[in-house]
């Protein structure tokens, strides 16, 4: 069992994240959250370590969020059993209406000892819609 104290707080920074506009902040989030050894798999494709995962984050933010057209949330679903979080994380349209999601995937983290993320698995469970 890890010795996070309040898994709702790993949620939250892990959704966060995702919307950190300074480059600097973003990677010391990026490192405080996953192990050094720490991965995601997403829909074919696997990023290991921090400078990977850094690089993820970074193309996220600027692909969906630095751009005004999404704002990243989620959470309220977390659910804990031993090392294992699970929760939805959304990407809602920023100009659209409150609820307003134009994706959203299931994450399952699996925490380390010192409650960092060890691996990160996102499923798609609304795909965004085709340009």
């Amino acid at each position: 069992m890890t010795n996070t104290t309040d898994f709702t707080e790993t949620v939250d920074r892990y959704i966060a994240v995702w919307s950190i506009a300074d480059p600097d902040d973003r990677a010391k989030a990026v490192s405080e959250l996953w192990a050094p050894d720490g991965a995601e798999f997403i829909e074919g494709k696997q990023f290991f370590g921090h400078a990977a995962l850094t690089e993820r984050v970074t193309e996220a933010h600027e692909a969906f969020v630095a751009n005004g057209a999404y704002t990243a949330g989620g959470g309220e679903d977390a659910a804990r059993h031993d090392d294992v979080i699970t929760f939805t994380i959304r990407l809602d349209h920023a100009g659209g209406p409150a609820g307003d999601t134009a994706w959203s995937a299931r994450v399952f983290l699996l925490l380390d000892e010192q409650g960092r993320v060890l691996a990160d698995y996102q499923l798609t469970v609304k795909p965004l819609a085709a340009a």
